[in-house]
This record gives C-alpha cells, sequence and structure tokens, in this order.
C-alpha cells in the first residue's frame, strides 16, 4: 500500500526528472518523482481535463488529488485574478506541487497535504476540478462527487475526467444522483469528460 500514489506517504525511492509540457498552448516544466502519479508525463486523461475545462478569470479553484500539478497549475493560468487551492493526500506530490509553482512563477495557488477535503472544510469554490484515484475505490471517488457538491456555490461546476472503462458512465451516473445533471463535455481515447453543476 505503502508505494501507491494515493498513499500519504510513498515509501518508493526519488526518481526525480523534469518534463516539459504545453498545456492550453501555454508552456510548463515540471519536476517528476516516483511515487506520484503519472510521473513519466502528463497524462492524457489530465490533458484532456486541461484543454476542456472552463475556468472564469476570477474563480476561486479546488484541484482534487492534484499530484505534481498540472491541472491545479493550468487552472491558475486561466484564472489569473483567482486563485487555485490543490489538495492531495500524497505529501511528496504536495512537496512537487509547491516546487512546480514556484518554477514555473505562479504564485495564485494554495497547496496543502489534505486526506480528501480536511484542509478546505468551511471553504467555498466556483469551480472543482478532479482526475480522482480510481484505484483508491468507488467509494473514494463518490465521496469527491459527494463533499465536492457541498464546497461549491450555487451555479458552480465540478469537471471530472474518468476512463470509459474505469467507470465512466456510473460516475456520470452518481454525478446525476447528487447534482441533478452531469453532461458529457469531451470523449476521446475512452476519456470522457463530464460536468456538473450546483444549481
Amino acid at each position: 500500500m505503502s508505494d501507491h500514489y494515493y498513499s500519504r506517504t510513498p515509501g518508493v525511492a526519488h526518481d526525480r526528472h523534469i518534463r516539459q509540457a504545453t498545456l492550453r498552448g501555454l508552456a510548463f516544466r515540471f519536476v517528476t518523482d516516483a511515487g506520484v502519479f503519472s510521473k513519466s508525463n502528463v497524462d492524457f486523461g489530465s490533458r484532456l481535463l486541461i484543454e476542456t475545462m472552463d475556468v472564469p478569470l476570477d474563480a476561486e479553484v479546488l484541484d482534487v488529488g492534484c499530484g505534481y500539478g498540472p491541472i491545479g497549475l493550468a487552472a491558475a493560468r486561466l484564472a489569473p485574478k483567482g486563485r487555485v487551492t490543490m489538495i492531495d493526500i500524497n505529501e511528496r506530490a504536495v512537496e512537487l506541487a509547491k516546487e512546480n509553482a514556484a518554477l514555473n512563477g505562479i504564485s495564485n495557488v494554495d497547496i496543502r497535504q489534505s486526506d480528501l477535503f480536511e484542509a478546505v472544510r468551511g471553504r467555498s469554490f466556483d469551480v472543482v476540478l478532479t482526475n480522482p484515484p480510481i484505484r483508491a475505490g468507488k467509494s473514494i471517488v463518490h465521496r469527491i462527487f459527494e463533499e465536492g457538491w457541498t464546497l461549491l456555490v450555487p451555479g458552480g461546476a465540478m469537471w471530472v475526467v474518468i476512463q470509459k472503462k474505469q467507470g465512466a458512465p456510473s460516475a456520470q451516473a452518481k454525478l446525476t444522483e447528487v447534482f441533478g445533471n452531469a453532461d458529457l463535455i469531451a470523449r476521446d481515447k475512452g476519456y470522457w469528460i463530464l460536468k456538473a453543476v450546483k444549481r
């Protein structure tokens, strides 16, 4: 269990690299390491979410399960007048995300180690973004949907990327149960981008 990317403290040896990525036409550099999700490059699902998500210029954004930071840092570039809070249970990922914010000159972020939403209780957000940790189990994914709903302002949106073969249809059904709606916004290479709005 200690070596899973959704563990609090990965036990694997460090293997740091700098990766380059272009997201929404913007250049980024990311330090990655062993023991975090998709350490070799920004995974296709996260890229699709980044290319699809709608983040207003002044939005308060929450990135749930931020890993080393590509989704949240891209959102921060899209919301220069807003702020992005990035949370992850993985301490190594959180330290990398902080390092990557500095590496890319991004300051409108608040990056915290958090077991699900414990570090943001009582806060409210315009947008919640997540590439959920499918391997952590359906109950965790569903808690992200349910508790994420409580943190959104009325009219706020949750954006989710999930592979069809890893349960996208059931995720859409759960989002619809929680939010009353869940639209399929994009679909590519088996990945679905779902958007649910808090009415």
